[in-house]
């Protein structure tokens, strides 16, 4: 399970000194128990590591918007200390399709449902989403969905 490889990763983060690696990882904790505690008045996913990785797939996005706004604002370390925080989130997602394997794969459904227009996206974006929640992250996703519609 995904959770375990967290909690293992940061006792070995701690025993090696890796502050950077350590406060990232006790940010996806504090991710994941926030999530926990949602889902449990909501309706919780069946599988844990499908909602450890929409977590993680969340954070990702969240720090890529903000690389992309301390770029535009000329604050070149705090768009690095991000990205270091992106490539230890990423350690702990699910291997992602190759370019070729999803573009096959949305191919299939796009196929599939016969949609050929954009007003299909939405249809085609929901099937993405349930047969590769983790394969395909959701933006990527939807960049490949509109290129094949187009």
């Amino acid at each position: 399970m995904i959770r375990d490889d967290i909690k293992a990763a940061l006792v070995t983060a701690m025993k090696g000194g890796d502050k950077a690696a350590t406060g990232t990882i006790r940010l996806i904790q504090s991710a994941l128990k926030n999530r926990d505690i949602e889902a449990r008045t909501g309706k919780a996913p069946a599988d844990d590591d499908q909602l450890v990785t929409e977590v993680l797939q969340k954070m990702i996005k969240q720090r890529r918007e903000s690389v992309e706004l301390y770029r535009k604002g000329n604050r070149e370390e705090l768009a690095a200390t991000e990205e270091a925080e992106i490539a230890v989130i990423e350690r702990f997602l699910p291997r992602q399709l190759s370019d070729d394997e999803a573009r096959a794969a949305v191919a299939a459904i796009v196929a599939e449902t016969g949609a050929s227009s954009m007003k299909d996206m939405g249809r085609v974006m929901a099937l993405v989403k349930e047969r590769h929640p983790s394969d395909i992250e959701p933006a990527r996703a939807s960049a490949l969905v509109k290129a094949a519609l187009s």
